[in-house]
């Protein structure tokens, strides 16, 4: 579903703040494969994904998605293929209207719009059985304006409305960083809930080493630029936290993970 061939990335080159993010990474995404990415400050992780998406154009290699090549395309070209969440509840929603309307827009992106009525009574019941699978009361509160609901119930929001075309490629950028841990792990939980029910390939980025752990079925660790390490199966089952560091320390040669990865 995605495959990324040799693609490297440097920003202000030729300057004294010359930096290559990436450093020909190559990795490939079977359909309805949920990939949790880790890493420490600095170690590409996010110029992973805006390449991905398309924000940051690459210097060399490919991107294809879907069996088409997305490499040449700009952000909004690739939208068809990507449903993405970010890790600022604030962004990905229209805080001034309701919750059905964002869902709404959600559900008519890439149509071609008309004068039709708006929201009709069938889309409403679907809609109100959607914001069900979120178990946060929202489907009694559909005219609600966005603005209103606490970070958490946003983020989920969010993620509902990102997978509610089922997308081909869903990406989480550290979604679940700005909000409370008791809160992010219920959202997490329904991000589990529904990568597996609609069988999306997902690559979710993430700094909490516990959470890459225990989500997803595969896990990569990034460092300079690089992918420094891929497990999955039964690997990956058997990860702690501790060998997860060990396995880093390993492929980096130094001890340097503890305060990369620990402390941010």
């Amino acid at each position: 579903m995605l495959e990324i061939k040799n693609i490297w990335k440097t920003f202000n080159a030729n300057t004294v703040n010359e930096k290559v993010a990436l450093k020909g990474v190559s990795l490939t995404l079977n359909d309805g494969e949920f990939v949790t990415v880790i890493g420490g400050n600095g170690a590409g992780k996010s110029t992973l994904m805006n390449a991905v998406a398309g924000v940051y154009p690459v210097d060399r290699g490919s991107i294809t998605i879907n069996g088409a090549d997305v490499t040449d395309l700009p952000e909004h070209k690739r939208a068809p293929y990507i449903g993405r969440v970010f890790q600022d509840p604030m962004m990905g929603t229209a805080a001034s209207m309701q919750i059905e309307e964002n869902l709404a827009l959600a559900a008519r992106r890439g149509q071609t719009r008309g004068l039709k009525a708006g929201i009709t009574k069938m889309e409403r019941e679907e809609y109100r059985e959607l914001l069900k699978i979120l178990d946060l009361g929202l489907e009694e509160r559909m005219t609600s304006k966005v603005g209103l609901l606490s970070g958490g119930q946003r983020q989920a929001l969010t993620l509902l409305m990102a997978t509610l075309r089922k997308p081909k490629l869903l990406l989480l950028d550290e979604h679940t960083a700005a909000l409370d841990p008791k809160t992010a792990a219920k959202v997490l939980d329904t991000t589990e809930r529904i990568v597996q029910k609609d069988k999306l390939t997902t690559l979710m980025i993430t700094h909490n080493m516990k959470d890459a752990i225990v989500h997803g079925d595969r896990l990569i660790m990034m460092y300079d630029g690089r992918v420094a390490i891929d497990v999955s199966g039964q690997e990956k089952k058997k990860l702690t936290v501790e060998t997860l560091l060990e396995m880093f320390n390993k492929v980096s040669g130094s001890d340097e993970a503890d305060d990369k990865l620990l402390l941010s």
